[in-house]
């Protein structure tokens, strides 16, 4: 089973098995409170998933076992500096502390691979895929966006152009210029990023970076040096 974290919107974790199935999913809306929240979703999807998940499933350590989790997911963005770091670090503990690996994901990745998925569940796979854009909220006027145009052959999303930033009045102008449709994405499915990791990791690939993905550097500005004391 593979845990996924993700951020880069609002909060979102859930627990997949590696051919996708969802065993549980949890999500906060709330773009703000991301370390208010985490916890709690994470305690109730690992609680339900274990509850749900068959018993000598494959993946458990003994007969009459549940299957453990094998693999955590971290979205890396792009997304806002406070909020990303939350999902990222609890993804590394999580991974720490149960010994199991991090596999990086492109946030846009994941919305990405939800939308070709609704298509080929509509029947539009033997239409030519087109291009279009995810698009987030980078707030201060700004949107995030990546371009897309179907999938390769490990099922996963072809990137036409990495995460980038642009003014809110010109992304329609940026997105014309790829000849890409828009597609505004408020959330981020963590069922999703599980499975661009499974995919991933079946095709002996690494699809994410291992840094996040920021929007911007952090509000920070370093003293210029010890302040002066008079006597």
């Amino acid at each position: 089973m593979i845990l996924g974290i993700d951020t880069s919107v609002g909060t979102a974790v859930a627990v997949v098995e590696a051919d996708g199935v969802v065993l549980a999913e949890a999500s906060s809306a709330n773009p703000l409170g991301h370390a208010e929240v985490i916890g709690d979703l994470l305690q109730t999807v690992l609680g339900t998933a274990r509850a749900d998940a068959p018993l000598g499933h494959a993946g458990a350590g003994t007969p009459g076992e549940r299957p453990a989790i094998t693999a955590i997911a971290a979205g890396m963005g792009p997304g806002p500096f406070t909020g990303l770091r939350v999902g990222i670090a609890a993804a590394r503990t999580f991974a720490l502390g149960r010994g199991v690996p991090v596999i990086p994901v492109v946030s846009h990745d994941a919305a990405a691979l939800g939308i070709l998925l609704d298509q080929a569940l509509l029947g539009e796979t033997d239409a030519e895929p087109g291009r279009f854009a995810i698009v987030t909220d980078a707030r201060r006027r700004e949107f995030a966006y990546t371009v897309y145009e179907g999938m390769d052959d490990d099922g996963l999303p072809i990137r036409v152009t990495e995460p980038a930033l642009t003014p809110r009045d010109e992304i329609d102008t940026v997105l014309a210029g790829f000849g890409a449709e828009r597609r505004d994405t408020t959330a981020v499915s963590a069922a999703m990023v599980a499975l661009v990791a499974a995919r991933a990791l079946a095709a002996g690939r690494e699809v994410g970076p291992r840094d996040a993905l920021y929007l911007r550097s952090p509000d920070v500005t370093l003293p210029a040096g010890p302040k002066k004391v008079g006597v």
